[in-house]
């Protein structure tokens, strides 16, 4: 199942969002990319005494990915590193989210290219991983 709009998309998974997020975590890192990031909006939330579903956000990348979108246009960057939301619904499902990044590149008046097209691979090969080692 699939819900997505034009600026993200979204991937039901059968993982709870903590079990979610740690193997999005490890698929990144056994792709060779760098984890800058883990944050638990929950957590915070629960902090200051508010409710939250689940919900776990995470940063990544690699400079070899990004670079080239921001030599076309540096305020890409304000888009960049890649991130993963994982997310739990009302109903209790839970859900792996990330940016359109074509969408992202015309925002930011960046041609899409190669270079958008194989970050737009990279997120939805990691939402792959996730979902086949969950089955």
């Amino acid at each position: 199942m699939n819900r997505s709009s034009s600026h993200f998309i979204n991937h039901v998974t059968n993982l709870p969002v903590t079990e979610a997020i740690d193997r999005v975590e490890q698929a990144v890192q056994n792709m060779g990319m760098h984890v800058f990031a883990r944050i638990n909006h929950s957590a915070g939330a629960e902090s200051v005494d508010m409710p939250l579903r689940p919900t776990q956000l995470i940063l990544f990348g690699h400079p070899l990915g990004g670079t080239p979108l921001m030599q076309a246009q540096q305020t890409i960057g304000l888009e960049l590193p890649l991130k993963i939301l994982a997310w739990q619904d009302e109903s209790g499902q839970s859900w792996l989210s990330y940016p359109n990044i074509s969408q992202l590149a015309k925002l930011h008046n960046v041609e899409v290219d190669e270079s958008v097209t194989r970050l737009q691979d990279v997120l939805s090969k990691v939402i792959s991983v996730v979902n086949e080692a969950s089955h």
